[in-house]
């Protein structure tokens, strides 16, 4: 199995990460990050993306791929509704729809 996981870098997502990486079933393992992770394992690819709100670019390195682990967000505590909803609900989509384009049979889990 192939997976994408978004937010490996927070806390959720390195736990996800790192049961990604201990199942053996789990072959390529694609972050999309804003930044590089320190990680040795030859079945990561990392793609280092700045603009979360469009993944059209990523089209092509998101093909092929069995399972999405979405683990980007937020608390809302002192977060305003347009911020929140831009972090926890229009990156998503943004993320969901490329994804579906490329894999229509792909499993898309929301880890929050």
């Amino acid at each position: 199995m192939n997976v994408v996981i978004f937010g490996a870098s927070g806390m959720v997502g390195q736990a996800v990460l790192r049961a990604c990486r201990q199942d053996r079933a789990v072959g390529r393992i694609v972050l999309v990050l804003r930044t590089a992770v320190p990680d040795t394992d030859p079945r990561i690819v990392q793609i280092i993306h700045r603009d979360f709100h469009d993944f059209s670019a990523l089209a092509e390195d998101l093909s092929d791929l069995d399972a999405c682990l979405f683990c980007l967000g937020v608390t809302s505590a002192g977060k305003k509704e347009p911020d929140y909803r831009r972090i926890t609900y229009d990156i998503t989509i943004a993320a969901a729809r490329v994804l579906a384009d490329v894999n229509p049979g792909m499993m898309f889990e929301y880890v929050s």
